[in-house]
């Protein structure tokens, strides 16, 4: 499994949000390259680079900060916020992103997605589904939308989406960990396709879960976490979150916590 330092990037900044919440921010690094700097020089092989200013406003805010992340460094970097037309995504890739990641479109313009699954290579595309409540949500996570979380995964498959970006907001930048339920149910949904997880990761025991959980289940879909504000606060450090995800065994994930699961 890979570990995908997060760069929330939101009016310059390196920030880390609470459940999505744009007014409960946390400034990190006032220099986001300087923070993709940071993760690369611990040992990330990859970043998760995400334009919150984008994701609000409805188109990328932060283009010429990505192309100086991966000008700059050696990693794949996969970025998204505000990608609503095929040029918007042809424009960060055309940047430096090694994938993007197709929030908002992805729900409610089909056509946009169609399109960019026939015009770019679709190993480069994935699609964020993150949920509240177990609804999907868009626009920044300002909007719950009437779409079951179950339902959208089985409609993206249909459409042709193979790489998928799972996130609860409801444990984002919470620290309170991951849930073995939520893990299973989700991985599988993606069908043949692949899975990063996302939210709620607190401690290298949820790591270790996961790898572990990946190893018991045969999970081979669930490809990497991404780790936000764990990072930041010196939970763990990249070096041990990859050797945790490298195959600790030992430890595993709570069970079902009861709230959106089918």
């Amino acid at each position: 499994m890979k570990l995908y330092p997060a760069i929330d990037i939101l009016a310059g900044n390196a920030v880390r949000l609470v459940k999505g919440d744009f007014d409960a921010k946390k400034v990190y690094d006032a220099d986001p390259v300087a923070a993709a700097r940071a993760w690369v020089s611990a040992g990330a092989e990859q970043l998760h680079v995400v334009d919150l200013d984008g994701a609000r406003d409805g188109e990328p805010a932060n283009i010429e900060t990505l192309r100086r992340i991966a000008a700059e460094l050696e990693v794949p970097v996969q970025y998204g916020g505000g990608l609503r037309s095929a040029a918007a995504v042809a424009d960060a890739l055309a940047a430096g992103a090694a994938r993007v990641i197709i929030g908002t479109a992805a729900f409610t313009d089909p056509a946009m997605l169609a399109e960019v699954l026939a015009t770019q290579d679709p190993e480069r595309i994935v699609v964020g589904v993150d949920v509240r409540g177990g609804y999907v949500a868009t626009h920044g996570w300002l909007n719950t939308s009437d779409a079951p979380a179950r339902e959208a995964f089985a409609r993206l498959r249909e459409q042709g989406v193979r790489h998928f970006v799972f996130t609860n907001i409801d444990h984002d930048g919470m620290l309170d960990g991951a849930n073995r339920e939520e893990v299973i149910w989700v991985a599988n949904a993606t069908g043949e396709g692949s899975l990063i997880f996302s939210g709620g990761i607190g401690a290298l025991a949820d790591l270790e879960g996961l790898a572990s959980l990946r190893r018991e289940q045969s999970l081979e879909r669930l490809e990497g976490v991404i780790v936000g504000t764990a990072l930041y606060e010196g939970r763990f450090t990249v070096a041990e979150g990859n050797a945790a995800l490298a195959g600790a065994l030992r430890n595993t994930l709570p069970g079902a916590s009861g709230d959106w699961l089918p």
